[in-house]
């Protein structure tokens, strides 16, 4: 199977915490961004098997038969068989752990590790590298025990790799039943050279890491299983030495079949913030949270005006949106785009993801400090003076700004969240509690008056407009009205009837009636579809939620990995693996698992404040103090 042809959902998934790398199915390595996420391409091939280069492994007379992850890890596993001989192949980022303290730390080398456990196996693999997307002419230069490429890498391994007729570097050995080889490319410093003896110890070093990480993920409710692989694909998207949770490892792979929406997800966008947030303290990750949660502070310096929505891993803004118009795409679609242009747009529900953020990570912890509350309060502040305005919304559209339905629940759950965190922690004679109260209650009646159609009984996708969306799923996981409020039933009724597919899947919205400014197909989104599970606990309807969720999860593959979007036969479409959604199954999953009548996971942090308030265990800026948090079941 060529590149073009291998779906996105086929790939696998490689992490070191700091960038990525993608498989497919045939031992291909297709994807690999250097130094980092958001660097340039060494090996592009996902997106042009010949101008972007790849990675490839051959098992003569043997084929791929299984692949798995090692335990909870991101090192994955490739079974070869064929007659009489049997191979397996492990590909992993190595990282370690630091002497002191948390963290995974990468040592910047992509490893390759293939072992013959019966028969013999005569074994290539060549690495065709083509740097900055295929930009640059790749050139090799032999060096002591390697082969070095001019724009930094060094491959290494035992055998050494030798260069053939076609320029590009190759492995070739014959290995006998209990033999090994190590294939490895230090990518970061390129002076690394690594024999069996120091490639084996790297995969116990990483294992051991990645086993000691996810023995901490504490949840055996519904989906456990998905859970525990989402927990891990979410760390392994996160980037850790900035705190930062990146959207998705890839660029420009198709929201629909040929088509244009193709887009470069590996920057950090704060929409995810509160589900980052939640999800992480909720599995037993609370260091990861605060890690995500103070990134986000830097990000909103103080005194503050506009916040952006996007910004890249080194708290500076993605670089500008551009396209590479010498590679084919990813099964022909075009045009391939790196950069976002998104970081320029008016995002106002920002604000409020910032405040759910920063409040359910006060209520679980207690951890924040003085300064980070005043530059909160500047946060709060500036949504105040912004949220009049139209703008681009949640889904950034490329067309006019609006007054988005989500936008303005996303304001008024700013002011919300304000005053609970100012009361949560003593704060209220320090902020402007009545007028952020009042200006909360202005929010909500606006609307109340104005996104929602009493014609049809439900809430609509922006201010005097009829269509639905599937964001407006949000109203009663945020605590805006209850999850059975007759007009949050039949916002729910519309958004499966108007954008549902199949009983399972959910369209973010209808792109002509929508008219964001591309107006082309695209797949249901499995953000919006999890959504829809959640809000079906609250609303009462657990058994159809639950057969949706497992449906969902069902198609997932068999490494667990999921993308943006999704067609009707279950084959998966955008970025990959895309952090939102995995950040919904498990928000999803809690629901599930608590079958109530409150989000789970915003249920979880008011609970755990509660109980270590009533405990004396509380804490802000190092000072103890004994106060209660308070919930809002309706908003």
């Amino acid at each position: 199977m060529g590149q073009s042809e291998t779906l996105i959902g086929d790939h696998a998934f490689l992490s070191d915490c700091q960038t990525a790398a993608l498989t497919t199915p045939e031992g291909t390595i297709s994807w690999l961004c250097v130094p980092r996420f958001d660097g340039p391409a060494f090996l592009a091939g996902i997106l042009d098997s010949e101008r972007g280069g790849e990675w490839t492994m051959q098992v003569r007379g043997a084929r791929p038969r299984a692949r798995s992850y090692a335990e909870d890890s991101l090192v994955l596993e490739t079974l070869w068989q064929g007659r009489g001989v049997e191979v397996l192949v492990r590909d992993l980022l190595a990282i370690g752990r630091p002497e002191h303290g948390e963290g995974l730390w990468r040592e910047g080398v992509l490893l390759r590790l293939v072992e013959c456990r019966s028969g013999s196996a005569s074994v290539r693999s060549r690495l065709r590298a083509r740097p900055d997307f295929g930009r640059e002419q790749r050139s090799w230069e032999h060096v002591d025990g390697g082969l070095k490429e001019a724009s930094g890498p060094l491959l290494s391994g035992a055998p050494s790799p030798r260069l053939a007729e076609t320029g590009d570097p190759e492995f070739h050995v014959e290995l006998s039943e209990g033999e090994s080889a190590v294939f490895a490319l230090d990518y970061l410093r390129g002076e690394r050279r690594i024999g069996l003896e120091e490639g084996e110890a790297l995969l116990g070093q990483t294992l051991e890491a990645w086993q000691a990480w996810s023995s901490r993920t504490d949840y055996r409710g519904v989906g456990a299983d998905h859970v525990r692989r989402s927990a891990t694909v979410l760390r392994g998207l996160l980037h850790e030495e900035s705190g930062a949770l990146i959207a998705a490892p890839t660029a420009s792979l198709p929201e629909w079949p040929q088509g244009p929406r193709n887009w470069d997800y590996r920057y950090v966008w704060h929409r995810d913030a509160a589900l980052v947030v939640l999800a992480f303290l909720r599995l037993g990750h609370a260091e990861e949270a605060g890690s995500y949660l103070r990134f986000l502070l830097r990000m909103c310096g103080r005194p503050i005006t506009w916040v952006p929505p996007v910004q890249a891993v080194d708290e500076k803004p993605p670089p500008e949106e551009e396209t590479l118009d010498h590679l084919a795409g990813h099964g022909g679609a075009r045009p391939v785009r790196i950069g976002n242009a998104a970081y320029a747009q008016h995002q106002l529900d920002v604000y409020g993801h910032i405040l759910d953020a920063a409040l359910c990570y006060e209520q679980a912890t207690g951890d924040l400090g003085p300064e980070e509350l005043s530059q909160l309060d500047s946060v709060v502040e500036s949504a105040r003076g912004l949220w009049h305005r139209p703008d681009e919304g949640l889904w950034e559209v490329r067309s006019d700004p609006r007054h988005w339905t989500n936008s303005k629940l996303y304001a008024w759950v700013c002011l919300d969240r304000a005053v609970q965190l100012a009361e949560t922690t003593g704060r209220e004679q320090e902020v402007p509690l009545r007028a952020w109260r009042e200006e909360a209650r202005l929010i909500r009646d606006h609307i109340l008056r104005h996104g929602y159609d009493p014609a049809s009984g439900s809430f609509v996708q922006s201010f005097g407009a009829t269509n639905v969306d599937g964001s407006l799923l949000q109203v009663p996981l945020l605590g805006f009205l209850p999850g059975d409020d007759p007009r949050v039933l039949r916002t729910l009724e519309r958004v499966d009837t108007e954008l549902g597919q199949d009983g399972w899947l959910v369209h973010r919205y209808d792109p002509k009636e929508t008219d964001d400014g591309i107006g082309t197909p695209e797949g249901a989104f499995l953000l919006c579809s999890f959504d829809l599970v959640s809000a079906l606990v609250l609303a009462g309807r657990s058994e159809e939620a639950a057969r949706r969720f497992e449906r969902l999860c069902g198609s997932s593959g068999e490494l667990g990995l999921l993308a943006e979007e999704m067609a009707p036969d279950g084959t998966q479409l955008g970025n990959f693996p895309q952090a939102f959604t995995h950040l919904a199954l498990i928000e999803a999953a809690v629901n599930l698992d608590g079958a109530g009548d409150r989000e789970a996971l915003h249920a979880w942090a008011r609970d755990r404040g509660a109980r270590q308030a009533g405990a004396g265990v509380r804490h802000s800026g190092g000072q103890n103090t004994e106060r209660t948090g308070r919930g809002r079941d309706d908003g």
